[in-house]
């Protein structure tokens, strides 16, 4: 008879998600995911499968939280220019102000580290991709009915600009680019909207 489970699946998820975000997947050893869930190597194992298994379920919350947080402020009645800076300057904000703690976004970071070798978790990562290009390129057309941005814009080439800027704010950062910088990268694609 299996003994019943004396741990919270999700606070263990959590746990490993917080480790694989400050060390990447590849850095992120048993030993490091047994230490920061408080988890044996079985329990992992006989409940997650493997450490791979265990990182997916991780990125998917991870990618999952930020997309719909994003998606919720992108949905709310106000212009799309103030939504998009908004969106810009929080990510600015969490980049500037984490000064201990760079560990970037773990969406960017896995795309960089696995995406190009990892075909399941470049499918995760195109499907958060193509969510959040649904939600920025709805507001953008959007604003483009309400005159907030020139009818004549194409929404769908705004949309990728704005996702690539969140992704060039969170490596310049990680690069020591100050404020200032990452301001006028986010800048200069709040112009061409």
């Amino acid at each position: 008879m299996a003994r019943p489970r004396k741990f919270d699946e999700e606070q263990a998820v959590e746990a490993a998600l917080q480790a694989f975000w400050t060390a990447g997947y590849e850095a992120t050893s048993t030993q490091d995911l047994c230490d920061a869930t408080g988890l044996g190597r079985s329990s992992i194992y006989n409940t997650f499968k493997s450490k791979r298994d265990l990182f997916l379920l991780a990125l998917a919350r991870y990618a999952d939280h930020m997309s719909t947080t994003q998606i919720a402020d992108l949905e709310a009645d106000r212009p799309v220019r103030d939504k998009i800076r908004d969106l810009l300057e929080a990510i600015i904000t969490d980049e500037v102000d984490k000064t201990d703690d760079r560990r970037g976004c773990l969406v960017v970071n896995t795309a960089i580290e696995l995406a190009g070798r990892d075909a399941e978790v470049a499918a995760l990562l195109k499907h958060d991709y193509e969510r959040r290009f649904a939600a920025i390129k709805a507001a953008i057309d959007a604003g483009r009915l309400d005159g907030d941005v020139a009818r004549d814009k194409d929404a769908g080439a705004l949309a990728h600009a704005v996702i690539g800027t969140v992704s060039a704010i969170r490596l310049a950062s990680r690069s020591g680019v100050d404020r200032a910088g990452l301001q006028a990268i986010a800048n200069t694609t709040l112009t061409a909207l």
